[in-house]
Parts: structure tokens; sequence; C-alpha cells
């Protein structure tokens, strides 16, 4: 009896092992559509028709896409697995040695993404990258030259090289704890796994040439960058909470009284009646007449953006409109509308033409979009779309970007803001993320990010400890998408340190110079998908060569080889040519990692290195900045405000090293969407032996440029 029962028990668990392995190979009839070159849909059982995508509401830019080449998928079809089973659908990505995974969001501590657990959930940053972040975007590009993007509006895990499977093809080497060294908790693993909780989903699958390549087709699939208004790149300052007109007009008069730039300024929730939730009115004692107020900033050169979270006050022109389509429960005893639906829309949309957009009003700052869990709807939440909690949380921040985006189209304006959350399709969105977390060296990580997920971040300027990290922290956010003081809290001011005053002034004004290169990235960033702010990882000559390594180094004894394997999470790529190295409170001087070619300084011209570490002694006036050799960067004389980039600006066009380069130079109206419809110039800068020429590529009325100067900085007056 005995015999019989260890027989049976033995059967059943041979059988219960073949189950297993069956199902950890199971593979559904995926249906693979070729979209555009070197793209794919891939349908996985029954997606959800609610989806991320669905959700933004933009269509890929076809025009630039078709125009890419055909390359094939660097990985077999059939070693991306799938199945779905108990409401879930699990995806699983082949891994090989060396190989590197980047994305998965705007991540603040980590750039590289293998050996990583995370949940991809929409959350007010905490400290931790574990997946709750402001844009948890499902979207990851590998070192081999593939990405992939999951498009569900569900909360995802991610396993990215932590699970060893039973039929791994590179399974890890067994070792006994007991006795060998080698032992590890976390054994090797061959493989990339995400579960989504949902009967099936859609995945778009995009191959390139190299990880850029990558990224560029992803950005324009989801619809292309953004290109935002002239006046979006200048300089931006936010007011605190209960200012007045009178305070902002203050405020206004002692920048010019500075001679700081400024072109847009902020107001916070005192310019509603209610706020947290809000009402959405103006406040009649800070704000009597908001229509003469924001006439009166406007013929000053000033813009002005107002602040709002998306929960409605119970009280007001709103709340009963919209109280019809308002979800289970509240925030902050706020109403949260549907905007999933369209009546809910056009109620909003009317209020907001009315009442901020139509009398002037530039843009928003959408706020409390994110989290945190104990105040923001619980996923039970129901909504009267059908929506559950959990696809309103992924997607909230992309509803208030669509439906405010409809509204200045409509007006054929265009705006830019600021939003606390985002999500993969929100690349042609006018937002930049910003958060309450305020660890500067975490910021610039955070901005290294936002170019492998298709979103923008600012690395604002809020206080500072010292006068030192005031100015650390004024040239990075002059370094990134926007230049911004965010002083809601304190009413810092740029001059609130005189010791470092001029410094602070000479970066803003250098950003000023620099629009016409900026201009031209972000054109790129629309037209071609290039992201403007982007990890070293992403350039040309950097990163680890393992051929190069096995026959000419001993990886112990090269410094540059180890440093490019590990993560660089402190210096990046701001467009085609220029590295930004930041400083931050305390250095005294930091290490560089040069791609491979030449790069010079880019205030003196001179060659600093190739390939290789360099060190950069404390440049407490200037943020360390280098050029590619070839390197062209436009720049215009130093003003104070966008309204002075006006007809025939003069052009100094600096080149940089000795190898033949090239540019193109982007200009249009600088305020509408007329751009979309062929109303821009572009101009080919080419600089080669000492010479430079211009070349028409694209031609329109659209030219704000006039007399051109060329400056070759490798030359001996430099």
């Amino acid at each position: 009896m005995k015999k019989l029962l260890f027989i049976l028990c033995a059967a059943f668990v041979l059988s219960s092992c073949e189950k297993r392995a069956q199902t950890s190979t199971k593979q559904q009839n995926d249906i693979w559509e070729k979209t555009f070159p070197g793209i794919w849909k891939v349908t996985v059982n029954t997606p959800e028709e609610f989806n991320l995508l669905s959700a933004a509401n933009k269509k890929p830019q076809a025009e630039s896409l078709n125009k890419k080449t055909e390359i094939d998928l660097p990985i077999s079809i059939d070693e991306i697995k799938t199945f779905s089973e108990n409401g879930r659908t699990v995806l699983h990505f082949p891994l090989e040695k060396g190989e590197q995974i980047y994305g998965f969001g705007l991540n603040f501590k980590t750039v590289q993404q293998r050996g990583r657990i995370l949940r991809l959930h929409v959350d007010h940053y905490g400290g931790t990258d574990d997946g709750r972040t402001h844009a948890p975007v499902p979207f990851f590009v590998s070192s081999k030259g593939y990405g992939v993007l999951v498009n569900s509006a569900r909360y995802i895990d991610v396993y990215a090289g932590t699970g060893v499977r039973v039929d791994a093809k590179n399974p890890p080497v067994v070792y006994d704890r007991n006795t060998e060294k080698d032992w590890s908790a976390q054994p090797y693993s061959d493989n990339l796994e995400m579960v989504i909780p949902a009967e099936g989903v859609e995945m778009i699958v995009f191959a390139g040439e190299n990880m850029l390549d990558v990224i560029q087709r992803f950005n324009l699939y989801c619809g292309g960058g953004t290109l935002p208004p002239k006046w979006g790149l200048g300089f931006w300052h936010r007011t605190p909470t209960l200012f007045t007109e009178d305070d902002i007009q203050n405020e206004i008069d002692g920048f010019n009284e500075k001679k700081f730039p400024l072109d847009v300024v902020g107001l916070e929730p005192g310019w509603h009646t209610k706020a947290y939730p809000c009402s959405f009115e103006w406040s009649p004692e800070r704000y009597p007449n908001p229509a003469e107020f924001i006439k009166k900033t406007a013929n000053q050169g000033i813009r002005l953006n107002l602040w709002m979270n998306p929960y409605v006050y119970p009280e007001g022109k709103l709340y009963e409109a919209l109280l019809p389509y308002a979800g289970t429960n509240t925030v902050w005893n706020g109403i949260v509308p549907d905007y999933t639906m369209n009546e809910p829309r056009i109620v909003m949309q009317e209020h907001f033409k009315k009442y901020q957009f139509d009398i002037g009003v530039s843009g928003l700052k959408i706020d409390e979009v994110d989290g945190h869990d104990r105040w923001l709807w619980p996923d039970a939440a129901q909504f009267p779309s059908g929506k559950d909690g959990e696809q309103m949380r992924q997607t909230y921040g992309l509803q208030m970007m669509s439906l405010t985006d409809e509204i200045f189209r409509e007006k054929n304006e265009r705006s830019y803001g600021l939003i606390r959350a985002a999500n993969a399709g929100s690349v042609s969105y006018p937002y930049v993320i910003y958060n309450d977390y305020y660890d500067h060296k975490n910021f610039i990580t955070a901005l290294i990010n936002s170019g492998f997920c298709g979103v923008l971040w600012t690395p604002e300027v809020r206080s500072s400890k010292t006068p030192e990290e005031w100015l650390r922290r004024m040239q990075t956010t002059c370094f990134s998408p926007m230049a911004m003081i965010n002083a809601w809290a304190d009413g810092t001011k740029p001059w609130s340190y005189p010791e470092v005053y001029k410094q602070c002034q000479d970066v803003a004004f250098l950003r000023m110079q620099l629009l016409p290169y900026l201009y031209s990235t972000f054109a790129d960033y629309h037209f071609n998908g290039t992201p403007p702010f982007r990890a070293m990882n992403l350039e040309e000559g950097f990163g680890y060569n393992a051929e190069v390594e096995k026959t000419e180094f001993n990886a112990t004894k090269n410094p540059y080889s180890e440093a490019v394997k590990k993560e660089v999470k402190d210096q990046y790529m701001m467009g085609k040519n220029i590295l930004v190295a930041p400083l931050f409170a305390g250095d005294k001087g930091r290490d560089v990692i040069l791609p491979e070619g030449n790069w010079y300084d880019f205030y003196t011209g001179k060659l600093v290195g190739n390939g290789e570490i360099i060190h950069v002694k404390d440049g407490f006036e200037k943020i360390p900045l280098f050029v590619k050799d070839g390197g062209i960067i436009p720049m215009i004389p130093k003003i104070r405000q966008t309204s002075e980039w006006v007809q025939n600006t003069p052009l100094e066009i600096r080149v940089y090293g000795t190898a033949p380069g090239e540019l193109v130079l982007y200009d249009d109206d600088g305020s509408t969407f007329n751009f979309e419809n062929g109303s821009y110039t572009t101009k080919k800068l080419t600089a080669a032996n000492g010479k430079g020429s211009i070349e028409n590529l694209h031609n329109s009325d659209q030219w704000v440029y006039g007399d051109v100067q060329w400056k070759f900085m490798n030359s001996s007056e430099n």
C-alpha cells in the first residue's frame, strides 16, 4: 500500500512539473501587425479598449515614421513569450549577458533598470525607485536596439532580470553557500517579465539602428515631441500663494530693476476664491479685474500661468454641472469629474475658455494628479464611464493635458505649463513634470531618465541652504526644458543671495542667448522624436566596448572602461552638441566622462579630451559645458525677454573643433500651430575647413534672424 501511494505521489509530482513547464512556455497566437518601418503592434489575447494611448488621444506622426529605414527586430519573435491566465497577462523577453535595460518611467535615482523589481503606478515620488512615480511609463529600451511599450492603463509589475526560470536558456551557476564564496542571493537572470492585471494587452515593439533611434520611433509613434512657444523657453518665476495683483506687479518691477530675465509669472492657489479643492473662479479681493490685469502684464511682455488641481469645490459655477459626471469618491471634499466622457470635458473647457484663456491666461500648472494614496481616490472608486479607480489613477494627468490642449489648439495658440503626472502618449502635450521632492542630484538623474520615456522634467529652484547651492540649482534649471524659480512657499528671488547674483544673472542670460539652439532642439523633438535632454548612453561613441576591453585593456586597469559600464547619473546631453556636467553644492570639482571624439570647452573652445575621463576643477562662475568636435551652436545677443527675439535679430554661429559639422536651424512664428501646416523655415548650417555655409531646406516667411556672423572657437584668439 505504501509503495502504491509512493508511486501515485511521484506521478502527481511529475505531472505537476510537466504542467508548470508547459504553462511557463505557453505561447498564445499573438497577432503581429507591421504598422511603420521597424514598428509592430502586437495583440495579446483580448486587450482592454481603454488604454494609455486612447486616453492620450494622439495619432502617430506617420509622415516622419514612414521616412525611417526598415529594420529587423534584433531578437526573434519566438523569444517573446506571452500567456493570459486567471485575469492577468504575462510578457516574457530574453536578456543576454551584458545587455542593459533603460526606461520604465521617470526614475530619480537609477538609470540602468536591469536587476530591479517595479510596480508602475502613478504616484507622488516618495524617494525610492520602485515604479511609483509621476510618470511610470511602461516603455523600456534595450541596449540591443529594440524597445517595447505596453499599452495598458493598469498597474504593471516588472521583473527586469530578477527571476530565474526552470526553462532558462542561460541558467545561472549553482553554488553551495556553505562552502563557495560566489553564492548570491540574486542569481543571474536571463529574462525580463511583466505582469498586467488584464485578460490581454496591446504592446508596441520598436526596432532601431541604436537606442536613440528606438526612442525616436517611440516618440513619433506617440505623436512627436511638443514644440513649446518661444516665450515658454524664457525664464519663469512663481509667486507666493496669496499674492495680489499689486504684489505680482511689484515682483515684475523687481525683475526689471535687477535686469533679470523674465517671461512667465505663475500664480499659485490664491487666484481662486477657494482652493483644495478648487473653485476655478477669480478671487475678487486679490484680482478684482483679471482681464485688465492680464492685459497689463502682457503689455510688459509677461505671460501668466495659473495653478490648479482638478477637484471641484462644492460651491460655485462648476459644481452642479459636473456632479452627474463625478466619481464615487472625493478629494479634499471636491468631486472628481470623469473626463473620459465628452459632457464634463465640454463643461470644463467652456469654463476655462470664458474665465481664463479667452482673457489671456497662457497656461496651467496642474497639481495633485499623482498621489498620495491617502488623499486620492482608492482603486475601489467607480466612475460614470465605467472606468475604475486604477485606470483613472494611471490616466488622470493625460486626461487633463488632453482637455486643455484641445482648447489652445482651437484658439491656435501654443501653451506651455506644468503637471504632476504623465504617462505613455503624453510626449506631444506642452507640459513639464515637477514635484515636491527636492534632491538636487536626483533632479539631474530624473532629467536624464526623462529622455527614455517621452516626458519633460524641470529641476526647478525653490530655496537653498547656502548661496553656492542656490547658484548650482540656478545653473541646472537654465539647462533644462523649463528654467524656473518655484518659490511659492517663501518668495525667494534670484537676488535673495547677493553673493552669487551676478553668476545667476549670467547663466540666465546664457540660456536666453542659446534660445535658437534650444528652439531648434525642440523642433528636432517634434519632427524627428529626438529627446531634447538625454542620457549619455544615447550618445554615439559613449559606452562599454567589451571587445576592445578583451583585446586591449584589463578592466581593472582601465578606469574609463569601468566608468562607462556603470550608471552615469550626473551628466547629460542638451540637444545634438552640448554636454552638460553640473556641479553640486560642496563640489570642489568633478570627473566628466567624454564620449569618443574630440570635445571642447564651450566657453573657450579649447580641446579638453577624447573618449576619456577628465577632471574639472571648481568652476564657481560657470556650469561646465562641452561641445563635440564639429559642433555648431547658434546664439543671439543677451535679451531679457523673448519679446526682444524679433525680426532681424543678429545671429552668431559658433563652431567647435576641426571636424565637419552641421545643424538644422529652425524658426517659425513662435506662438501658433501654423508650423504643423508647413509655415516654418529650416536652414542647414554647415561648417568645414574653417568656413561656414547656410543652405535653405524649407522656406516660409517665418525667419527672425538678420546679420549672421560665424565664430570658429578653435581659432588662436579663443
